[in-house]
């Protein structure tokens, strides 16, 4: 059974960081593609960021680009997401998913998410 755990919200202030974990089990990790996508309030959920099974090639939105740092451990079956100078509109429940390459459809069923909220 396909399974994604993320970790790592919470509040910051705006302009401070957070790193998200999301833990996979259920397939072959360093097989798939995977990707972290968000959905603010109000909001359709959207692509925010790639990275192939190797970690060879990496791909982000425009609207974190020079921000947000997508990376994986295979081993550790998890992805991260280094979120930096984060803005208010960052704030947005943030998810993980696998695909069979980059900017591919996801996959599997949600997890819970990652709740970040971003506010003074």
């Amino acid at each position: 059974q396909v399974q994604f755990v993320e970790s790592g919200g919470g509040l910051v202030q705006p302009g401070g960081s957070l790193r998200l974990s999301c833990a996979a089990s259920g397939f072959s990790f360093s097989s798939y593609a995977m990707m972290w996508y968000r959905q603010g309030p109000g909001k359709e959920r959207e692509l925010v960021a790639g990275i192939t099974s190797d970690g060879g090639s990496r791909n982000l939105a425009d609207s974190v680009k020079g921000r947000f740092t997508i990376s994986r451990h295979n081993a550790k079956r998890t992805v991260y997401l280094q979120m930096n100078s984060l803005k208010s509109e960052d704030t947005a429940v943030y998810y993980c998913n696998r695909g069979v390459r980059l900017k591919a459809d996801p996959l599997d069923a949600w997890g819970q998410g990652t709740l970040v909220t971003v506010s003074s």
